[in-house]
């Protein structure tokens, strides 16, 4: 039997989902689109932008640090497809939760405390 899927932990989707090359010349047709999951963002996104270890990435998702170091190769990967070949990127689907959509004491830390600092919810 396979070991069930671990749903991760998530702050929130993102914004803005779709990110592509700036084309000056319209007769350039955008090339192929990457797909990547909420969890990889979420990986960049606590890493690479908030400054997170990967063990705390971990904890913040719920998940182990042997995770997380995978989601984040794989999404690193993509950023560089992206990047270096000029293709779009989309941030899709995944295996997640939202925290707002849990209760309280499975919020990640952050969520909690700015849901009580804040008065409300995210």
């Amino acid at each position: 039997m396979a070991r069930p899927r671990k749903r991760k932990r998530v702050c929130r989707e993102p914004d803005i989902k779709t990110f592509g090359p700036y084309l000056e010349n319209t007769d350039i047709v955008m090339s192929d689109v990457i797909e990547m999951s909420v969890e990889e963002f979420e990986t960049i996104r606590l890493i690479d932008y908030e400054g997170f270890t990967q063990e705390e990435c971990g904890e913040a998702m719920g998940v182990g640090r042997s995770t997380v170091q995978r989601l984040y190769e794989i999404a690193r990967g993509k950023l560089a497809d992206c990047m270096v070949n000029g293709k779009t990127i989309k941030i899709e689907g995944g295996d997640y939760r939202l925290c707002s959509e849990l209760g309280e004491t499975e919020r990640c830390n952050r969520c909690y405390r700015t849901r009580h600092r804040r008065g409300r919810g995210i």
